[in-house]
Protein backbone atom coordinates (compact mmCIF):
# COMPACT_ATOMS: atom_id res chain seq x y z
CA UNK A 1 0.00 0.00 0.00
CA UNK A 2 2.66 2.38 0.49
CA UNK A 3 3.60 2.97 -2.74
CA UNK A 4 0.03 3.71 -3.60
CA UNK A 5 -0.07 6.20 -0.84
CA UNK A 6 2.14 8.19 -2.68
CA UNK A 7 -0.15 9.09 -5.62
CA UNK A 8 -3.04 9.59 -3.21
CA UNK A 9 -4.05 13.57 -4.14
CA UNK A 10 -6.46 16.10 -2.44
CA UNK A 11 -10.05 15.00 -2.24
CA UNK A 12 -9.59 11.44 -1.51
CA UNK A 13 -11.14 10.06 1.43
CA UNK A 14 -9.26 8.16 4.25
CA UNK A 15 -10.17 6.43 7.10
CA UNK A 16 -7.16 6.42 10.16
CA UNK A 17 -7.57 4.04 12.56
CA UNK A 18 -6.64 6.42 15.53
CA UNK A 19 -8.33 10.10 14.07
CA UNK A 20 -11.51 8.41 11.91
CA UNK A 21 -12.31 9.45 8.65
CA UNK A 22 -11.01 11.96 6.62
CA UNK A 23 -10.52 13.82 3.57
CA UNK A 24 -6.77 15.34 1.64
CA UNK A 25 -6.67 19.05 1.11
CA UNK A 26 -2.80 18.99 0.86
CA UNK A 27 -0.03 16.88 -0.58
CA UNK A 28 3.69 17.48 0.68
CA UNK A 29 6.73 15.56 -0.03
CA UNK A 30 6.19 12.83 2.48
CA UNK A 31 2.98 13.93 4.12
CA UNK A 32 -0.38 14.76 3.63
CA UNK A 33 -2.34 17.24 5.01
CA UNK A 34 -5.94 15.50 6.29
CA UNK A 35 -9.21 17.21 7.35
CA UNK A 36 -10.46 14.77 9.93
CA UNK A 37 -14.26 14.79 10.68
CA UNK A 38 -13.47 15.01 14.35
CA UNK A 39 -9.95 16.05 15.17
CA UNK A 40 -9.55 18.87 11.96
CA UNK A 41 -6.53 19.27 10.14
CA UNK A 42 -3.78 17.05 10.95
CA UNK A 43 -0.03 16.31 9.01
CA UNK A 44 0.38 12.54 8.80
CA UNK A 45 2.83 10.88 7.16
CA UNK A 46 2.22 9.08 3.50
CA UNK A 47 3.55 5.67 4.77
CA UNK A 48 1.62 6.09 8.19
CA UNK A 49 0.12 2.31 7.87
CA UNK A 50 -2.77 3.46 10.46
CA UNK A 51 -4.81 5.22 7.00
CA UNK A 52 -6.63 3.34 4.68
CA UNK A 53 -8.26 5.00 1.52
CA UNK A 54 -11.78 4.45 1.29
CA UNK A 55 -12.31 2.99 -2.03
CA UNK A 56 -16.19 4.04 -2.92
CA UNK A 57 -18.19 0.93 -4.07
CA UNK A 58 -21.31 1.87 -6.78
CA UNK A 59 -20.19 5.00 -6.96
CA UNK A 60 -22.81 7.41 -8.83
CA UNK A 61 -22.25 10.01 -11.34
CA UNK A 62 -23.88 12.67 -8.66
CA UNK A 63 -21.24 11.13 -6.01
CA UNK A 64 -18.44 12.30 -8.80
CA UNK A 65 -20.12 15.30 -9.73
CA UNK A 66 -20.11 16.50 -6.04
CA UNK A 67 -16.56 15.32 -5.58
CA UNK A 68 -15.12 17.01 -8.36
CA UNK A 69 -16.94 20.45 -7.22
CA UNK A 70 -15.81 19.79 -3.34
CA UNK A 71 -12.27 19.18 -5.15
CA UNK A 72 -12.87 22.87 -7.11
CA UNK A 73 -14.08 24.81 -3.94
CA UNK A 74 -11.31 23.50 -2.16
CA UNK A 75 -8.64 24.96 -4.16
CA UNK A 76 -10.39 28.45 -5.14
CA UNK A 77 -10.78 28.70 -0.83
CA UNK A 78 -6.38 28.15 -1.25
CA UNK A 79 -5.81 30.47 -3.64
CA UNK A 80 -7.98 33.12 -3.04
CA UNK A 81 -8.80 33.70 0.54
CA UNK A 82 -7.51 33.73 3.87
CA UNK A 83 -9.20 31.12 5.33
CA UNK A 84 -7.51 29.24 8.02
CA UNK A 85 -7.56 26.60 10.38
CA UNK A 86 -8.51 28.08 14.03
CA UNK A 87 -4.78 27.26 15.91
CA UNK A 88 -4.92 28.20 19.28
CA UNK A 89 -2.26 29.95 21.02
CA UNK A 90 -0.68 28.25 24.31
CA UNK A 91 -2.94 29.55 27.44
CA UNK A 92 0.40 31.47 29.29
CA UNK A 93 0.98 33.64 26.18
CA UNK A 94 -2.64 34.83 26.19
CA UNK A 95 -2.85 38.87 26.42
CA UNK A 96 1.06 38.72 26.63
CA UNK A 97 3.16 41.69 24.93
CA UNK A 98 5.95 40.76 23.33
CA UNK A 99 8.97 44.03 23.87
CA UNK A 100 11.60 44.40 21.21
CA UNK A 101 14.77 46.83 23.23
CA UNK A 102 16.99 47.92 20.56
CA UNK A 103 20.97 47.99 22.04
CA UNK A 104 20.47 52.33 22.87
CA UNK A 105 18.67 51.73 25.89
CA UNK A 106 17.56 55.42 24.92
CA UNK A 107 15.18 54.54 22.55
CA UNK A 108 11.77 53.22 23.49
CA UNK A 109 10.99 49.43 23.05
CA UNK A 110 8.83 48.15 20.57
CA UNK A 111 5.62 46.44 22.40
CA UNK A 112 3.67 43.87 19.86
CA UNK A 113 0.90 42.21 21.84
CA UNK A 114 1.78 38.23 21.93
CA UNK A 115 -1.79 37.38 19.82
CA UNK A 116 -0.94 39.74 17.07
CA UNK A 117 2.61 38.20 16.58
CA UNK A 118 1.26 34.52 16.73
CA UNK A 119 -1.52 35.51 14.23
CA UNK A 120 1.02 36.38 11.64
CA UNK A 121 3.24 33.30 12.31
CA UNK A 122 0.21 31.27 11.48
CA UNK A 123 -0.34 32.79 8.42
CA UNK A 124 2.84 32.71 7.60
CA UNK A 125 2.66 28.92 7.89
CA UNK A 126 -0.96 28.54 6.08
CA UNK A 127 0.72 30.35 3.46
CA UNK A 128 3.80 27.95 3.12
CA UNK A 129 1.66 25.46 3.19
CA UNK A 130 -0.44 26.83 -0.28
CA UNK A 131 3.50 27.12 -1.54
CA UNK A 132 3.44 23.81 -1.77
CA UNK A 133 0.53 22.82 -2.98
CA UNK A 134 1.30 24.83 -5.69
CA UNK A 135 4.24 22.99 -6.32
CA UNK A 136 2.69 19.82 -5.98
CA UNK A 137 0.25 20.27 -8.33
CA UNK A 138 2.20 22.65 -10.95
CA UNK A 139 2.31 20.47 -14.51
CA UNK A 140 5.38 22.22 -15.61
CA UNK A 141 7.53 21.46 -12.79
CA UNK A 142 9.50 17.86 -13.20
CA UNK A 143 9.19 15.39 -10.04
CA UNK A 144 12.51 16.27 -9.30
CA UNK A 145 12.28 20.18 -9.54
CA UNK A 146 9.37 19.31 -7.00
CA UNK A 147 11.30 17.53 -4.69
CA UNK A 148 14.61 20.20 -4.75
CA UNK A 149 11.58 23.21 -4.13
CA UNK A 150 10.34 21.21 -1.56
CA UNK A 151 14.07 20.77 0.42
CA UNK A 152 14.23 24.90 0.19
CA UNK A 153 10.22 24.64 2.09
CA UNK A 154 11.23 22.33 4.83
CA UNK A 155 14.04 24.46 5.67
CA UNK A 156 11.59 27.28 5.91
CA UNK A 157 9.86 25.34 8.32
CA UNK A 158 12.95 24.37 10.33
CA UNK A 159 13.92 28.06 10.98
CA UNK A 160 10.57 28.48 12.02
CA UNK A 161 10.44 25.90 15.08
CA UNK A 162 11.70 28.25 17.14
CA UNK A 163 8.20 29.67 17.44
CA UNK A 164 6.70 26.63 18.11
CA UNK A 165 6.53 27.61 22.20
CA UNK A 166 3.95 29.70 21.06
CA UNK A 167 1.66 26.74 19.99
CA UNK A 168 -0.80 25.03 22.66
CA UNK A 169 -1.00 21.84 20.74
CA UNK A 170 2.06 20.39 19.64
CA UNK A 171 0.67 18.96 16.23
CA UNK A 172 0.33 22.54 15.18
CA UNK A 173 4.38 22.79 15.50
CA UNK A 174 6.48 23.44 13.02
CA UNK A 175 8.67 20.38 11.59
CA UNK A 176 11.76 20.96 9.74
CA UNK A 177 14.28 18.26 8.63
CA UNK A 178 14.01 15.44 10.69
CA UNK A 179 17.19 14.38 9.98
CA UNK A 180 18.75 16.05 12.43
CA UNK A 181 21.29 18.53 10.42
CA UNK A 182 20.20 22.43 9.70
CA UNK A 183 21.49 24.92 7.44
Amino acid sequence: MEEEQLTLGIGTRLQHTQHGPGVIVGVRYATYLISFIHHGIKEIDKTDTNLDEIIPENVTLEIETVSAVERSLLKILRQWSDVTEIVPIGDKWLGGIMSLQAADKTLKPKEIPIDDFFHKIVMLRDRLRVLEQNINSNKKLTDEEKVNIQQYITRCYGSLTTFNVLFKNKEQWFVGDKSGKED
